[in-house]
C-alpha cells in the first residue's frame, strides 16, 4: 500500500474521533485488538498455544494500519505494506504446525524503515520521489536475517526524507513519497526523525517491533518522542549492507519497540559479522548479545552510572522528573556519580558535518550505481537535478542545500575529510566518552534523551532543542533510550550510553530500569497535547 507524493495532510487534521476516553488507546483499542500492546514474547506464546496465528496477527496489524495510519487519525507512519505478508504468514503457520519453529521471531510481523532494501517487490526509496518504484535485487542483510528467523516483513515505515540529510530546514517525518508522519501522543506534534515511522508505528501497535537506522539521533530521538524504547548499537555490530547510506562512520540499523525485551530479541537476530559490510569484522565475539544474560530485572545491581547534567536542560519538566528517575535507578541498585562532565561535548559538530558531506556523496553514488537497471537517478548529481525539475512535489517547503554541498566534495582521500574524521573520533571517543568513563570509574552515562515533542511546522522546519544523541553517535558507541516520563502528555526517554561494544551492558541496564519503573503508557492519538498537567 504505497501512499503519498504531493501534499501531505494539514497538521492535526483528520483527527476527529481519534481520542476516546472509554478505552486505553481510544479508537485503536477496538481495531485488531488481539495485537494491541502485545510484546514479541506474548505474540509468540499465543501462537504456540494455538490462540493466534501469524496470519491473524498480520491481518490485525493491516487492519490497524488501514484504519489509523492511512485513514482516521492519519498517523502516516507506514509508507508501504508488503503484498506478500499474508502468504508469508501462512507459510510460517504451516511450519509451526509441522513443529518447525525457527525461534522467538517466528511469525512475528516487523516493519522496516524505507531505507532498507528488500528483494520482494517493495520499494526502497528513502522516502524520495526520485526513487519511487526503485526495487532492490537483493535483501539488506538485516532483512535476510529477519526472514531466516521466521519474521514476517509487514512493510516499510515512513521517514524524514533521505534520513533527514537533505536540508537544514526540514520537517522531521516528512517525505515526498509518504507525506507527514505524526506523533501518536499528539497528532500535531513531530515524531522526530529520521526513523519517524519506526517510532510511531510500534507505539500505536501497527507492528510488533520496527527497524530504524541512525547516523546521529535518528533512532533515539523518535523513540523518545513516540514513547517507545530504541537502541543504536555500536557501529559494526549490525550490518549496513543494503541500507541507503549517509555516513559509513556513523550509520547503523537498530530495533525500536514498546519493550526493551523486544529490542533484545530482534538485535540478537540481526547482529553479527557480514562479508558485505567490512566494519562488522571489528566486532569481538564477546560483543554479541545473549538475551538470557541481558533480560535480568536485577541488572542494575552494582552498576556505576555517571549523570551527565551538561545534557539536561531540554525542558524544565523533564529535568524535574529526572530527580525521580535517579531515585529509581538508585533503588534498583545503581551507584550514581552526580554530576559527571563529558569532555569536548559538542566540539566535533563542524567536523561531523564535514564527514557527512564527504561520506554521503561517496556512499550514495555507490548505492545508486549498484541498483538494478531502470530509469532512475544513478548519482547524487542526478538526484539534485530530479529535485530541481520536480520542485513543486519534491521540495514544496524546504530545499536541498546539504545535497548541493555534498556534491561539491571530492574523494575520501582528501585531507579535509581525513582531518575531520580524525577530529570526530578523538573528541568523541578518546577525549569524550572514554575519558568520562575511565576518569570516574563508570560503567555507563545517563541523561534525558531529549525534551517533549515540538509542533510540526512546515514553514520554519523543526523547532529542535537538542538531544543527547551526539556523543554516542559521533563515537559510534551504543545508546539506548527507554520511556521515563511524560510532560503535558508527551513522552520523553532516559538515555543510557557507554563504551564501544558495551551493547549488552547498556541493554541490561535499560531492561532493569524499564522493569523497575514501567512508565510507558499507550498513546490515545489525540489531535493535540493537553497544556495542563
Amino acid at each position: 500500500m504505497a501512499r503519498g507524493g504531493g501534499e501531505p495532510p494539514v497538521p492535526g487534521g483528520h483527527s476527529s474521533g481519534a481520542a476516546d476516553s472509554s478505552g486505553d488507546i481510544g479508537l485503536g483499542a477496538f481495531i485488531g485488538g488481539e495485537v494491541v500492546e502485545r510484546s514479541v514474547a506474548e505474540l509468540g506464546a499465543a501462537m504456540a498455544a494455538g490462540g493466534l496465528t501469524a496470519e491473524q496477527a498480520v491481518q490485525a496489524y493491516l487492519a490497524r494500519i488501514e484504519a489509523l495510519d492511512s485513514g482516521g487519525p492519519r498517523l502516516g507512519s507506514v509508507i508501504e505494506t508488503n503484498r506478500e505478508a499474508l502468504s508469508i504468514a501462512r507459510e510460517r503457520d504451516a511450519e509451526r504446525r509441522a513443529g518447525q519453529v525457527r525461534g522467538p521471531l517466528h511469525g512475528i510481523p516487523i516493519l522496516l524503515k524505507d531505507n532498507l532494501d528488500t528483494a520482494d517487490g517493495m520499494t526502497t526509496s528513502a522516502g524520495s520521489l526520485a526513487l519511487a518504484g526503485s526495487t532492490a535485487a537483493r535483501d539488506s542483510t538485516v532483512a535476510t536475517r529477519l526472514r531466516a528467523a521466521g519474521a514476517v516483513l509487514l512493510g516499510k515505515t515512513n521517514l524524514s526524507e533521505w534520513a533527514n540529510f537533505r536540508s537544514t530546514r526540514s520537517s522531521s517525518g516528512w517525505s515526498g513519497r509518504g507525506g507527514q508522519c505524526r506523533n501518536p501522543y499528539a497528532l500535531d506534534r513531530s515524531p522526530c526523525g529520521s526513523s519517524s515511522g519506526s517510532g510511531a508505528a510500534p507505539a500505536a501497535s501497527l507492528c510488533a517491533v520496527a527497524i530504524g537506522t541512525e547516523t546521529d539521533g535518528s533512532i533515539v530521538c523518535p523513540a523518545s518522542f513516540c514513547g517507545v524504547a530504541g537502541f543504536k548499537p555500536t557501529v559494526g555490530l549490525v550490518s549496513r549492507a543494503g541500507i541507503v547510506p549517509i555516513s559509513h562512520s556513523q550509520d547503523t540499523a537498530g530495533p525500536m519497540g514498546r519493550t526493551v525485551a523486544d529490542l533484545v530479541l530482534v538485535l540478537a537476530i540481526i547482529q553479527g559479522a557480514d562479508p558485505r559490510d567490512p566494519q562488522t569484522a571489528a566486532a569481538p565475539p564477546e560483543a554479541l548479545i545473549d538475551p538470557a544474560a541481558i533480560l535480568d530485572p536485577n541488572g542494575l545491581n552494582g552498576a556505576r552510572l555517571g549523570v551527565v547534567r551538561e545534557l539536561f536542560g531540554f525542558h524544565p519538566e523533564v529535568d524535574r522528573q529526572m530527580h525521580g528517575v535517579l531515585e529509581a535507578l538508585a533503588a534498583a541498585g545503581a551507584e550514581l556519580v552526580d554530576p559527571v562532565s563529558l569532555p569536548q561535548r559538542g566540539a566535533w559538530r563542524e567536523a561531523e558535518l564535514e564527514v557527512f558531506l564527504y561520506e554521503f556523496k561517496h556512499g550514495l553514488n555507490a548505492y545508486l550505481a549498484a541498483l538494478p537497471a531502470g530509469p532512475r537517478p544513478r548519482t547524487l548529481a542526478e538526484i539534485i537535478e530530479f529535485n530541481r525539475a520536480n520542485a513543486g512535489r519534491s521540495m514544496p517547503w524546504f530545499g536541498q542545500e546539504l545535497f548541493e554541498r555534498a556534491e561539491g566534495k571530492g574523494p575520501l582521500t582528501e585531507g579535509a575529510y581525513l582531518e575531520a574524521l580524525a577530529t570526530c573520533r578523538r573528541l568523541a571517543r578518546d577525549e569524550g566518552i572514554d575519558a568520562a568513563l575511565s576518569t570516574n570509574g563508570l560503567d555507563a552515562l545517563i541523561c534525558p534523551t531529549t525534551g517533549p515533542a515540538y509542533l510540526i511546522d512546515w514553514v520554519n522546519g523543526d523547532n529542535y532543542k537538542g538531544s543527547a544523541s551526539g556523543p554516542a553517535a559521533v563515537a559510534g558507541y551504543p545508546h539506548a533510550t527507554v520511556p521515563a516520563g511524560y510532560a503535558h502528555g508527551l513522552p520523553w526517554g532516559l538515555s543510557i550510553f557507554g563504551a564501544a561494544w558495551s551493547d549488552a551492558r547498556i541493554l541490561r541496564y535499560a531492561f532493569a530500569f524499564e522493569q523497575a519503573t514501567k512508565v510507558r503508557r499507550p498513546p490515545e492519538l489525540p489531535a493535540t497535547a493537553p497544556l495542563a498537567g
